[in-house]
């Protein structure tokens, strides 16, 4: 399985702490195979089940939300000269939907949010998973608060970045009053 996820996911490769991205892909081959979804799935499945932009797939989504997390992060260490553990964020950032492939269902042929998809969305069995492989806090704290339910709380700096690299890269196409060229 490690194969298809380096696959799936060359950015993983990017985490320089072997302990750390052993246990990133220990999470990504747990929810994979707890989901009905295959990895083959993953990348031709939609970003989300809300949007009907069927040319982006979930995986096409999560990659982009993941390089631009780390662009944006290059850019804030080069121009404030701050601290920032790239592979905390690397890790929460590839991390924070992996609870997504928990919430799917097929009803009637159409993939949908099951019952538990809707009553524990994907940050609280995201973190579930990050936990039940030893991951960090500090990861588990950006796969929290990464979409609305952090909303109320403080945010890392890593946190801040992944939060707006996922929407940067959502919310163009929330709607259809979007302004596009």
């Amino acid at each position: 399985m490690k194969s298809v996820l380096q696959n799936l996911w060359p950015e993983i490769e990017w985490i320089k702490d072997e302990d750390l991205r052993g246990k990133v892909y220990q999470c990504w081959d747990y929810a994979i195979e707890q989901s009905i979804l295959t990895p083959k799935d993953l990348e031709t499945i939609p970003f989300s089940l809300l949007i009907d932009e069927k040319h982006i797939s979930f995986m096409n989504h999560k990659r982009t939300a993941v390089q631009l997390s780390v662009e944006m992060a290059k850019i804030m260490v080069e121009n404030f000269k701050i601290d920032i553990d790239m592979d905390i964020l690397i890790a929460g950032a590839v991390l924070i939907d992996v609870g997504k492939l928990l919430e799917y269902e097929i009803v009637d042929g159409k993939l949908t949010t099951s019952k538990t998809g809707k009553l524990v969305r994907h940050p609280f069995s995201g973190i579930a998973i990050a936990d039940r492989f030893g991951l960090p806090p500090e990861v588990q704290h950006i796969i929290g608060t990464h979409s609305k339910e952090g909303d109320l709380g403080k945010r890392t700096v890593e946190s801040i970045i992944v939060h707006h690299a996922d929407f940067v890269s959502f919310e163009p196409f929330q709607n259809e009053k979007t302004l596009r060229r």
